[in-house]
């Protein structure tokens, strides 16, 4: 699987779990085959013994986290009872990384590295620096570094700050969520979302609307918009993925009542017009506003937020550098008029209105003359249009597939 993804320019990236092995008690074997026995600390398929545990260290009468203003109890005691590994010890470093390189040698890209708060930076930046270098055989150069995000909670008010993860990968930015979630009906304070908010530096931190913990009430408080407010997610993921601000992540779900819900366990090969869902899915990222903005990511890189315009009802838009312009109708009426942008003059593909093909475009089009973009922004199921220069009315030479 990762072979063919990486044929086609698809990455994929692992979710790890370094920090701790399963809740404490009861014995058994697990998925991969192996016996463990997780009440005298044993996993011989590791192997793992007591002496690879943080239990030592840790002073609560619980051997859980009982204070999380304590930086030693969060990164030496159990979260929530799982038993917690020592990654200070040569062992367990050396057990980490043969793992995470088996997955650098079937051609992964990188990591998302899961309750990094709960380790210490010091034993993470040893794991992570000893790492292979991506595979040549999946297609990589031989030089390139795996790409690794952390998940860190920080919401603020606690003595262990995302800040101290920085120095080897970039990390979760949760305060994001609450920063747009609050701001769904003023789009025009959005304009300067980052470090002028006391967030992590752009090259430093991962960004999201929501993900799996804070849509259903993990991970911090605040106003969390998820895809049971769609209209608002199309705007705020559409603003989000348009932004310089960050490397985006657009969280794609399935519909729960128990916070503690798995997936459907089956999807039809038969999508809805071939944008939505059936049996329980989501599927955000099928949404007509959200479906091409991983496209118009790509084709403005390296450029960054000008021409910032707003409108008298809830609207914004913006360019990114000459590459791409943005215009998101957070009103309640369609958004029509000549917006300034930085765009070169031409007729361009609405790609939150419709797709590029080889001939043109299946949507409508925005032109541009004289530095302006004459826009018609719809209020209902898909309220943004954004253009690139990669994608114009004439078509060919962009390589969309649909």
């Amino acid at each position: 699987m990762v072979r063919r993804c990486n044929a086609v320019g698809v990455r994929t990236f692992v979710d790890v779990i370094p920090n701790h092995m399963c809740g404490g008690g009861g014995s058994g074997t697990g998925s991969g085959g192996t016996y463990f026995d997780a009440g005298s600390l044993d996993f011989p398929g590791v192997p793992y013994s007591r002496n690879d545990m943080n239990d030592n260290n840790c002073y609560t009468s619980s051997g859980n986290i009982e204070n999380y203003g304590d930086a030693n109890q969060v990164r030496n005691c159990r979260l929530v009872n799982l038993i917690d590994l020592n990654q200070g010890t040569e062992y367990v470093r050396g057990k980490l990384v043969d793992y995470l390189n088996q997955f650098i040698d079937l051609g992964a890209a990188g990591f998302r590295v899961d309750a990094c708060k709960h380790m210490w930076p010091g034993d993470l930046e040893v794991i992570f620096g000893r790492l292979k270098n991506l595979n040549v055989r999946s297609g990589f150069k031989g030089t390139e570094r795996p790409f690794i995000f952390q998940e860190v909670i920080d919401q603020g008010g606690e003595p262990i700050t995302a800040n101290e993860y920085t120095g080897f990968g970039r990390v979760t930015e949760f305060k994001y969520c609450m920063g747009v979630g609050s701001n769904t009906n003023s789009l025009k304070h959005l304009a300067n979302i980052g470090p002028d908010w006391g967030y992590l530096s752009p090259m430093s931190s991962v960004v999201f609307v929501n993900n799996h913990d804070n849509q259903r009430g993990h991970g911090g408080g605040g106003h969390v918009v998820t895809f049971e407010e769609s209209w608002a997610l199309k705007t705020l993921t559409t603003f989000m993925m348009g932004h310089d601000y960050g490397e985006p992540r657009v969280m794609s779900s399935y519909y729960f009542s128990d916070p503690d819900e798995g997936p459907p366990g089956w999807q039809p090969n038969g999508f809805n017009g071939g944008f939505g869902c059936e049996n329980g899915w989501v599927c955000e990222h099928r949404w007509r506003a959200i479906q091409n903005l991983g496209m118009f990511r790509g084709s403005v890189f390296g450029t960054g937020v000008t021409k910032w315009s707003e409108g008298w009802d809830n609207q914004i838009a913006f360019s990114r550098g000459n590459k791409g312009f943005m215009a998101i109708n957070g009103g309640s009426s369609n958004w029509s008029g000549s917006i300034a942008t930085s765009m070169p003059d031409g007729e361009y593909c609405d790609l939150g209105q419709g797709d590029p093909t080889d001939g043109g475009c299946t949507g409508p089009t925005i032109r541009v003359s004289g530095g302006q973009a004459q826009i018609n922004v719809p209020t209902g199921d898909s309220p943004v249009s954004y253009i690139s220069v990669s994608y114009t009315a004439t078509g060919g030479g962009h390589g969309f597939k649909s």
